[in-house]
């Protein structure tokens, strides 16, 4: 979809993208500036392939400081992206015919990475009555002796799902009884909260953190998706794993993105209360504006991430001014992009049909157009 927002736009269309994850923000300039001045100093060349001494050592400091997660050098790495290392820890660990369990709606990644890697997602479907949020009792009857991780995104791309720590600590309760089982906790959305605490898996149940891969990234809390450069805690031998991985494919992350993220790990963090500001002001101007296609999209307000997840059931077999059928959320999102110039991304992308996603990672302006525009298509829908 973002991609034929760009075609559209390179066609002379107007076209606002709420399809893409990534912050509209500027890094900040003490981080551009700490890059700079390490190209300046000559650092860029080939580095430890699962990054600099200095930035390790960020990482470590940053685990136990911000998430009371102890590790060492040799239980931390970072490489190009968390994307990077999530598709290395399936790839170092599936055997064929394992399983990976995942929470529908999960980001689109994560399912083909685990079947490029021989294995089989498991995927558990939830629902905006429990916030989009596994239980115990789901996690209990979906594994099998051939699990191998149990993946946990929390806030959660897309629905801004964010698990309690006492939720965490259930979930824990039936995985104590699976030791074969892993678990990755892809925290790339910690700093994006609005409502409630952010609790790292491993934090919540510090026993399990010798089977936990905690994953994280500069790219979403510092504004730095192009810099690529994610970072992981884990126990030795899976870290090991991965960095023997990274050494045949692509070796250590950009150098220059290393100081960057070291300068981003260990620098000051007041622009985030105003950034987290002006994104619940965006979100609640969303929710407000989208209540108005009700019922064709139907939107509860996330407490966390930059993302609506909209229920558009209601939009499912009405038919366009055009005369054409809404037979999915697909063709509703096509819809929008093309008669209304809107962006989105189908909810089936992320295992969860239905359903459409609205970054609102877009100026207060932008939004309220896209917003505009959305409610005005929706109100052109007609009964099949």
């Amino acid at each position: 979809m973002a991609e034929a927002a760009r075609r559209l736009l390179a066609e002379g269309r107007d076209v606002i993208s709420l399809s893409e994850g990534e912050l509209d923000f500027d890094t900040p300039l003490h981080i551009q500036q700490a890059a700079i001045a390490g190209i300046q100093q000559g650092h860029t060349r080939y580095t430890n392939v699962g990054g600099t001494p200095q930035l390790k050592a960020a990482i470590v400091r940053k685990f136990r400081q911000d998430n009371g997660l102890h590790y060492d050098s040799t239980q931390v790495m970072a490489a190009t992206g968390a994307k990077q290392l999530l598709f290395n820890a399936m790839l170092a660990t599936i055997d064929a015919g394992d399983e990976a369990i995942m929470v529908a709606p999960y980001w689109v990644s994560y399912s083909e990475m685990v079947r490029i890697a021989g294995g089989e997602p498991v995927v558990l479907t939830t629902g905006s009555a429990n916030g989009f949020k596994l239980t115990p009792k789901m996690l209990s009857g979906a594994i099998t002796p051939r699990t191998r991780w149990l993946v946990l995104n929390s806030p959660c791309n897309p629905s801004g799902a964010l698990y309690t720590a006492d939720e965490l600590r259930a979930l824990a309760d039936v995985l104590r009884g699976h030791p074969r089982v892993l678990v990755i906790s892809d925290d790339i959305y910690e700093e994006i909260v609005f409502d409630g605490v952010f609790q790292s898996f491993a934090q919540a149940s510090p026993d399990m953190i010798d089977r936990t891969l905690t994953v994280n990234g500069v790219s979403k809390a510092f504004a730095m998706t192009g810099w690529r450069l994610g970072y992981a805690g884990g126990p030795a031998w899976l870290i090991k794993a991965l960095e023997l991985l990274q050494s045949q494919s692509t070796s250590n992350p950009s150098a220059v993105s290393q100081v960057a993220a070291t300068a981003a790990l260990e620098g000051p963090r007041d622009f985030l209360d105003t950034w987290r500001s002006r994104l619940r002001g965006r979100r609640d101007l969303a929710v407000e504006l989208l209540a108005a296609a009700s019922p064709m999209l139907r939107v509860d307000t996330p407490p966390a991430a930059f993302y609506l997840c909209a229920d558009c059931a209601g939009a499912i077999r009405m038919r366009t001014p055009e005369g054409r059928t809404i037979d999915s959320d697909a063709d509703l999102a096509h819809y929008l992009l093309h008669s209304a110039g809107v962006a989105c991304v189908p909810g089936s992308a992320f295992g969860l049909a239905s359903y459409l996603r609205f970054a609102y990672a877009v100026s207060e302006d932008r939004l309220q157009t896209a917003c505009e525009r959305i409610v005005t298509a929706c109100g052109r829908l007609v009964q099949a």
